[in-house]
């Protein structure tokens, strides 16, 4: 290790133990919240899909005892690698990230849109939880908790290289410990295959090259996201294949784990409105059911997560339900599965009141935070947002790291915060944000002649387009609720049959009464991911002490 990468190792890893203090995302009791806007329970020993209307993209889970774990791809969001916890496979609640900066550190201090944490395995060995996940630009990583909370290690690098992607582990009966991963082609060069390698005993390392031990061209493009099992002595792949569009899961099997294996669909779209059924994961409740838990085609909402029932016939899975011939297809609404009693209801984190002294998990930056970014101020009940520089390279908010994000919660909702801005210098920014490769904001901003409150917009963002201002309006107070309303709909024309997600925003200057505010804005997905909400607060100069936004609430509700 040089003495610049080792600085940086210590400066970051000085700075991580800075962050846990100020906030302690993985070390939080859980807490069960229930949403506004999408329940999944439908409290009749009924469910209805998807069981969590957010992007957890790429779902993994495991089962421990009587508690389920569920991890996803995070991409360059920070803290990365959220855990969710459920008892019963339906109502879900965050726990914790597996990831507080994301290595290598210097690389995700600046937003890298697509790269970062691509699909996860979630597993458990021997008391310990094990993450395994893909940067496709760095190698295959492992870490480690004994509390799915956490804290979790420090991310070891388990095989470098460019293109590696989807790892998942097995434990093998023999001692012996297995990794099957696919190969991004816009990385490595190659894709549509499935390689197997042995790891040592810790299973921090390959120990050997790699076995080809599935070739997708011809009748299974796309194949990548496999999850390896072992059940009544046969070695089982579960693999998406087909692409996101027109995708299908299979299933392979074999006797020995470098094969032969053999091959069959075992769930596709058939006669469900749920297109392109893609990559997930097998559990097994205490009572003996099977659940796979997985995405669908992606939206402008990103990656839902779906549960669908499993049963095994003639040593083959079918998902979903069973169309006949052996393959099933998704389903809207099923019964709960069985784990032995009912649990209440919970759904994923999204309104926060800040009153907490922590900031909520379901938060995320667009890049590795720095521990001056934000601090909750607890006596005042606010998240206080500092100002910060905007690069030098500029172009718009796309590029901008301090951006506080969360996904988007459902089809419809309204997202609605208190703020009170304090700049210190003219050029001064901060407002509500909706967040893709175009995006709109609200902004209140600190100009020659005082506060004005503007909406924009900005088409293309990831080309470097700049901003287009729709409305402004000079203010008389820094005290103000912003707020945007997000709803779908189908735009059902000759031309044109596409999903339009749109956002209109609006402000209030007592919290009761709304005005509607510049135009309405159609928000668009970003790079591998779903559209976010949330916050930012920037400023063009320096100076020794910055302007702030204190954020009084932010609540998510119809």
């Amino acid at each position: 290790m040089s003495l610049k990468s080792d600085y940086s190792f210590m400066r970051n890893k000085l700075f991580f133990i800075v962050l846990i203090g100020l906030f302690p995302f993985t070390l939080l009791a859980e807490q069960s919240t229930v949403s506004k806007v999408w329940v999944p329970d439908l409290g009749n020993g009924y469910y209805k899909n998807p069981i969590i209307y957010a992007d957890y993209s790429d779902p993994d889970v495991c089962r421990v005892g009587d508690d389920y774990y569920l991890v996803s791809s995070s991409f360059d969001a920070v803290p990365g690698l959220p855990v969710l916890h459920s008892k019963d496979l339906v109502n879900w609640t965050i726990i914790g990230h597996a990831l507080q900066q994301q290595p290598p550190y210097d690389h995700f201090s600046k937003t890298q849109h697509g790269g970062g944490v691509w699909a996860p395995a979630i597993r458990y060995h021997d008391g310990m939880f094990y993450i395994y996940y893909p940067d496709p630009d760095y190698g295959i990583y492992m870490v480690k908790a004994k509390n799915p909370a956490g804290p979790w290690s420090t991310p070891a690098l388990v095989q470098g290289g460019k293109g590696l992607e989807d790892p998942c582990p097995l434990w093998d009966t023999d001692g012996k410990v297995y990794l099957v991963h696919a190969y991004a082609g816009s990385r490595a060069g190659i894709r549509d295959i499935l390689v197997m390698n042995q790891m040592n005993q810790k299973g921090t390392k390959f120990i050997n090259e790699g076995v080809i031990v599935y070739d997708g061209h011809g009748v299974d493009e796309d194949v990548e996201g496999p999850k390896l099992y072992k059940r009544d002595g046969y070695y089982y792949i579960l693999a998406p294949a087909g692409g996101f569009d027109q995708g299908w899961e299979i299933a392979l099997r074999s006797k020995n784990i470098y094969g032969p294996y053999e091959r069959h669909v075992v769930m596709n779209q058939g006669k469900s409105d749920i297109v392109s059924p893609h990559q997930g994961g097998w559990v097994e409740t205490k009572t003996g059911q099977s659940w796979f838990l997985h995405f669908a085609q992606p939206t402008t909402y990103g990656r839902l997560v779906y549960l669908e029932p499993m049963k095994w016939v003639n040593g083959w899975p079918i998902i979903g339900k069973d169309q006949g011939n052996g393959i099933g297809e998704p389903v809207d609404q099923y019964q709960m599965p069985n784990v032995g009693k009912k649990y209440p209801v919970a759904t994923p984190q999204t309104s926060d009141d800040f009153s907490s002294g922590t900031l909520g998990l379901q938060w995320q930056w667009q890049a590795n935070p720095q521990a001056t970014w934000v601090f909750p101020f607890k006596s005042k009940g606010v998240l206080r947002l500092y100002g910060q520089l905007l690069p030098k390279e500029f172009k718009n908010y796309w590029d901008v790291p301090n951006i506080l994000m969360q996904k988007f919660p459902a089809p419809e909702f309204t997202a609605t915060t208190k703020v009170t801005f304090n700049p210190s210098m003219e050029g001064d920014r901060a407002g509500l944000i909706v967040m893709g490769m175009d995006y709109a904001d609200l902004t209140i901003e600190n100009g020659a002649k005082g506060l004005i409150l503007t909406q924009n917009s900005c088409l293309k963002a990831d080309k470097g387009s700049a901003e287009m201002v729709h409305s402004s309006l000079p203010l008389t107070t820094s005290t103000l609720w912003l707020r945007v309303h997000v709803s779908d709909f189908s735009q059902i024309t000759s031309q044109d049959k596409t999903l339009k997600v749109t956002c209109r925003f609006s402000y209030s200057l007592d919290g009761k009464n709304f005005s509607a505010f510049g135009n309405p804005f159609v928000a668009t997905e970003g790079k591998w991911i779903g559209a976010k909400v949330g916050l930012f607060c920037t400023r063009q100069q320096w100076s020794h002490d910055a302007g702030y936004l204190d954020v009084h609430n932010f609540l998510i509700d119809k």
